[in-house]
């Protein structure tokens, strides 16, 4: 092998994954500030605070996503764990060499949960750290007042999403940005249609697209379809919310055809197809997007009388279910590192990250995101056009 097809297979190997995820809301969600709006609701969510559309933050993707694959990886290899104290008793100068001259006691199916370090993770893992002030050498061996012990800093998850100790802080190779609504539901006389825009359509595979609905929609706030959404009738209005704006038929083939790979790139049945598109302008995006979130009311019951308790009439709002969004993940090779600090000693693959980002995912389904996932809210189904997808059509 020649020097430059050794430095370009070197590069390929530094550079990171980026990993593009849809996201399918298929209950509301609500990811909430803490604060309230007067006069509109009593719990509100996350907005971007540019253009005021709410999003699914990259931190809540993160913290759910670190405790799914905890969750994914312990419940194949807990019993396959070795004894700590055999652990302890092993050869080397660092836990990282002692990891690797442990057997297990029996080796995990899939690849990435056979990961060294993996043989001391524990669920403490997934959370906040109980001892940050230990250093890593006693990290997975130290407990709190409780008997509780923190991030062990060895296994796949605290190597992949990061951890901090007394003497060593890890950033992780995993980088979550945040889920932004690409299509959003709103029931209309002609039914329910997801509106987006061009510049959101931009941001994912259609970049380069020359739409006539980007240069003409915002001057006359004109909406464009696909297809008709009467008989014989090419332009109309339509209601969105409480807006009623013209519309137009967008003819560009390109477009469309772009529009409808993505759609089957999602990998999830999805209830729309193109002639259920509508582009709006950018500008009444935000508008109309929150004048459509759901609301929902709640009240405390009194456990006494049974009856509704005085003054706890609250409301929350969430972003409706059949909403689709988009975002991406990067991961970071960094086993360079490993010549630069030998307390990091093994640092995971990318290829194994990302299996277990795809193995852990389908937590989302039934554990969902959020808040209020007791009470009908938080599932969703994410799916990247990289990864399988196994109930494709149910």
């Amino acid at each position: 092998m020649s020097e430059n097809t050794q430095a370009k297979n070197n590069n390929q190997e530094q550079n990171p994954e980026n990993i593009e995820i849809f996201a399918l809301a298929t209950d509301p969600i609500y990811i909430g500030t803490g604060g309230y709006t007067i006069g509109r609701v009593d719990n509100t969510i996350v907005r971007d605070p540019i253009t005021n559309v709410p999003k699914i933050p990259g931190s809540s993707l993160a913290g759910t996503w670190r405790y799914y694959t905890v969750l994914e990886t312990l419940k194949d290899i807990k019993d396959k764990q070795p004894d700590w104290d055999e652990i302890k008793a092993s050869e080397g100068s660092t836990i990282g060499e002692k990891l690797e001259k442990v057997d297990w006691k029996e080796n995990p199916s899939e690849g990435w949960k056979a990961f060294p370090g993996n043989k001391i993770m524990k669920i403490t893992c997934a959370g906040q750290d109980n001892i940050p002030q230990e250093e890593l050498s006693n990290a997975p061996f130290a407990t709190d007042r409780d008997g509780k012990t923190g991030h062990c800093g060895h296994c796949i998850v605290c190597k992949g999403f990061g951890f901090s100790k007394k003497d060593i802080s890890w950033q992780g190779q995993i980088f979550f940005s945040d889920l932004n609504i690409i299509f959003f539901p709103v029931f209309t006389i002609k039914g329910t249609k997801w509106i987006t825009t061009v510049s959101r359509l931009k941001e994912i595979k259609l970049r380069d697209i020359d739409s006539k609905a980007g240069k003409e929609q915002d001057d006359e706030n004109l909406c464009f379809v696909f297809e008709k959404l009467a008989e014989d009738e090419s332009v109309g209005h339509i209601n969105l919310g409480w807006l009623y704006l013209p519309y137009k038929i967008e003819n560009n083939e390109s477009l469309k055809n772009n529009i409808q790979k993505i759609l089957e790139n999602l990998k999830f049945q999805v209830s729309f197809s193109l002639k259920d598109i509508i582009i709006v302008p950018d500008s009444l995006f935000s508008h109309i997007v929150n004048s459509n979130l759901e609301v929902r009311t709640s009240v405390s019951i009194d456990p006494i009388t049974g009856a509704a308790k005085e003054g706890a009439l609250f409301t929350s709002e969430a972003i409706p279910r059949g909403t689709i969004f988009y975002g991406n993940i990067r991961i970071f090779d960094k086993k360079v590192f490993e010549g630069i600090e030998e307390k990091l000693k093994p640092l995971p693959e990318k290829k194994q990250l990302c299996e277990a980002l795809e193995n852990s995912r389908h937590y989302y389904e039934t554990l969902g995101i959020g808040g209020m996932t007791t009470r009908g809210f938080g599932r969703l189904k994410i799916t990247s056009p990289n990864w399988k997808e196994e109930d494709k059509n149910e």
